[in-house]
């Protein structure tokens, strides 16, 4: 089918007309304080609670539904009945017109009222039922009107955490309306999502599904009085149910994790959604046996689990890109899922980062140890995604049916054959290998294991096929496979290793007693004592080390002390990475960086490392080894403050810059494939970061890799 492009020109007030070829000029350079730019119009406005919800909306009816903007308008006046025949006139907070046409009463077809967003307390918002918001939506039922605008039938009220539908039902006995589940894509479009049923699935917008699983969770720990991390396993089995159910029904039009559009407005309707869920749970616990237990069990009630059904039923998360997925999925298992044994949870940016610097390829394997939710897992799949979508160059625009289900094929078979993590905490063990099947429609390999005790731990399930899978590098395995090793390890002398048996294993390396010679200066190992505990990172340095291959490459989170301390130990430490690896890069990052995400007030530094090969050690220890350039950086900015803020660049007169970026839907009108591009401006986040992947990218272009080629080394060759 013959591909087309629209170029949307801002709208006017007034009208939409043909969208326009030519490429629309930006509106807006700058932003003063407290500005944001309209979604709609692309015009400053002022910022505030309500907008926030409004701009939010805005984006996903473009991106979700397929509406453009163009057939959007904001505080359009309506005329709404008050007593008798008298009328006065409303503004719908969005407005939203028939395809193409004119900005007029008449042609209106669906309205949007936003409020502000309540105030979170400590607690969490509880989910109003429809029957409880009567007062709140006969604001819409007014703005929806009655036989005078007959076409205008889709109502939605928001305060983006309530979300509530009306349809409007116009007979010859008067008006009434009825409360949906949701709305269906734009009319006049018919999406590219892979059809499951004869509902329309959409691509999700990603600040809409994190929104869209924030509400699942808080539905469950407000309303059915869960605890959060009971409330948290509970949206994870109907989370794996629905990417189980869009697997196995795929083409069939016969999916079971869906909603009728009134199916919830009844105790009946109720029971036939949960019946059919929890049937479909049981078929999951069946094929993933190592994932579930046969005591895990949907235990929420009707009205609940209904509720969630109807939340996630209209996504089609296996079109739905997978950074969106991979953000809304770790915002709310780090947010339940947080320990207290040094589990710092790495910032999206740094994981980003390390991925984009070490260049995982489709044929490496890829391992991290300290998986926690597995976001450098997550990030390994997007990093490939995003490879093959510029290989074909269609990066940054939504994939088409076809590259869908190509790339899921393609991901499926990496995460099953190359993509590995490990975690001592059975949660989150749990947890990373749900996130795999949301992003890569497989469990993948996760296993619970002791990662610095390995291969001993025996009694932990994971050990025996780890030993298998991704042997180390050392007696007795001399056949590793990890090409790419990522982790940040947990950190601190108040979660001390002092366990012989596994301190036992690094006795040949950086576990030893070190102290400086008075007489000489010279740092000499004691012969006579041993240490009884250390911190975990400096053992997992050695343990990455000895997990890849020769020529492998290993990106590690370190606090900045075992780098920079004058400390014996620690110098010792730092002549061990030398002596086997080349230091590909180092990056310093700001204290905000963790502070954050993990309320940690630390400096820390990414490490990046590549693993030599006997013979370059031995070149090291004979003094023989050439000098070589290493790429170093400090970021200062990582995109938020102290408090989580976003940071933007500022001119010199404290005004926000903007740059001009363009999104693009597909979708199909009228039997066409359509891209549709619309182009904003938007503010430049201050973040270093990014500026210093492509930093890093042209260093390497003037200075190789040194070392010897991992490309000869899989295929047999010799440095």
């Amino acid at each position: 089918m013959e591909e087309l492009t629209l170029d949307l020109e801002m709208p006017t007030a007034e009208k939409s007309g043909e969208p326009s070829t030519a490429e629309p000029e930006p509106k807006v350079t700058s932003l003063g304080e407290g500005q944001i730019v309209d979604y709609i119009t692309g015009e400053a406005i002022k910022d505030s609670p309500k907008e926030k919800v409004r701009q939010r909306i805005a984006r996903a009816l473009f991106h979700e539904h397929g509406i453009s903007p163009g057939d959007m308008a904001r505080d359009f006046p309506v005329p709404v009945a008050t007593d008798g025949a008298r009328k006065k006139t409303k503004k719908v907070d969005i407005a939203i017109f028939a395809h193409d046409a004119r900005h007029e009463v008449t042609n209106l077809r669906r309205v949007v009222v936003c409020k502000p967003e309540p105030k979170r307390g400590k607690n969490v918002v509880k989910l109003r039922e429809p029957e409880q918001a009567d007062k709140d939506l006969q604001e819409l039922k007014d703005l929806l009107g009655a036989e005078d605008r007959p076409e205008c039938a889709d109502g939605l009220w928001t305060d983006g955490t309530d979300f509530f539908f009306l349809k409007k039902i116009a007979s010859k006995f008067g008006t009434t309306f009825e409360h949906r589940s949701d709305w269906g894509v734009a009319p006049e479009s018919i999406g590219s999502r892979t059809v499951v049923s004869h509902q329309r699935l959409r691509r999700a917008e990603p600040e809409m599904l994190k929104v869209s699983f924030r509400r699942c969770h808080n539905y469950i720990h407000g309303n059915e009085g869960m605890p959060k991390d009971a409330a948290f396993w509970q949206f994870l089995y109907l989370l794996f149910a629905k990417m189980y159910d869009e697997r196995k029904s795929r083409g069939t039009g016969r999916a079971r994790f869906q909603v009728g559009m009134t199916e919830r407005n009844t105790a009946e309707g109720r029971k036939d959604i949960a019946d059919r869920v929890k049937a479909l749970f049981e078929e999951v616990k069946g094929e993933y046996k190592s994932v579930f237990r046969p005591s895990d069990e949907i235990t929420l009630s009707d009205k609940a689990l209904s509720f969630i059904v109807a939340a996630l039923a209209p996504y089609d998360l296996g079109g739905t890109d997978i950074d969106a997925k991979g953000i809304a999925y770790q915002e709310l298992v780090g947010t339940n899922l947080r320990g207290d044994r040094g589990q710092y949870f790495t910032p999206r940016g740094a994981v980003n980062l390390m991925v984009e610097i070490l260049d995982p390829q489709e044929d490496e394997t890829v391992l991290d140890p300290t998986c926690g939710t597995g976001g450098f897992l997550q990030a390994t799949l997007n990093h490939l995604h995003h490879a093959w979508q510029k290989a074909e160059n269609t990066y940054g625009f939504p994939d088409t049916e076809e590259q869908q289900e190509r790339f899921r094929d393609r991901l499926r078979a990496y995460a099953e054959k190359h993509l590995f993590g490990a975690d001592f905490d059975p949660f989150l063990v749990r947890a990373t290998t749900m996130n795999i099947m949301t992003l890569a429609d497989t469990t993948g390999n996760v296993f619970h294991m002791d990662s610095l005790a390995f291969p001993l731990g025996e009694h932990l399930p994971g050990t025996a096929p780890a030993l298998k899978s991704i042997p180390l590098d050392n007696p007795p395995a001399t056949n590793a496979t990890v090409d790419v090793l990522l982790t940040n390890p947990p950190f601190g002398a108040d979660i001390p290793i002092s366990d012989d048996a596994v301190l036992n294993q690094f006795r040949d390396g950086v576990a030893k007693s070190w102290s400086k010679n008075r007489e000489t200066g010279e740092i000499e190992e004691s012969t006579v004592s041993r240490p009884s505990s250390m911190a975990p990172e400096q053992l997992f340095i050695q343990r990455a080390i000895e997990w890849v291959k020769p020529g492998g490459r290993i990106g590690i989170v370190l606090p900045n002390g075992i780098l920079s301390n004058p400390g014996p130990t620690d110098q010792k430490i730092r002549e061990y990475i030398l002596e086997h690896c080349w230091v590909l890069a180092s990056v310093e990052l700001p204290v905000e960086t963790f502070i954050v995400d993990a309320n940690v007030n630390i400096l820390t530094t990414l490490l990046f490392l590549k693993k030599k090969t006997s013979q370059e050690v031995s070149n090291f220890r004979m003094g023989s080894e050439n000098p070589y350039e290493v790429f170093m950086a400090v970021a200062e900015k990582v995109g938020f403050d102290r408090r989580g803020q976003e940071l933007y660049k500022r001119t010199p007169e404290g005004e926000i810059v903007m740059e001009e970026t363009e999104e693009r839907e597909r979708i199909r009108i009228k039997g066409e494939e359509v891209i549709r591009r619309l182009t904003r401006s938007t503010p430049i986040i201050d973040n270093d970061l990014p500026v210093i992947a492509q930093k890093y990218r042209e260093f390497r272009e003037k200075y190789p890799m040194p070392g010897a080629d991992p490309a000869t080394l899989r295929s047999g060759g010799h440095a």
